[in-house]
């Protein structure tokens, strides 16, 4: 039964991670690092505590992932700012 769980929750955080084609990406980063974070938070855990393992390293690595996915987001806007180049989703003449 835990073999069947641990696979579950394998299978569950390889599906988020690639779910996450065409977001931005804040949102990609938190997919991924909440992925990762409930899978290695259910390895660390003990016998009897998987499933909040996978619950607290989920919520944590939700919110680190989402925080280096936001840095990233506000880097590559001030980039484009930079260089005069448009920001996504304008398609609107240059002036």
């Amino acid at each position: 039964m835990k073999k069947l769980a641990s696979s579950f929750l394998v299978v569950a955080a390889i599906a988020l991670a690639g779910s996450s084609i065409g977001c931005s990406p804040t949102q990609r980063g938190a997919a991924t690092g909440g992925a990762a974070g409930a899978g290695i938070g259910a390895l660390v855990a003990g016998d009897g505590n998987r499933g909040t393992g996978a619950l607290i390293g989920g919520a944590v690595g939700g919110l680190a992932g989402g925080a280096i996915g936001s840095n990233k987001e506000k880097k590559q806007m001030q980039q484009q700012q930079q260089y005069g180049q448009p920001a996504p989703g304008y398609y609107g003449p240059r002036y």
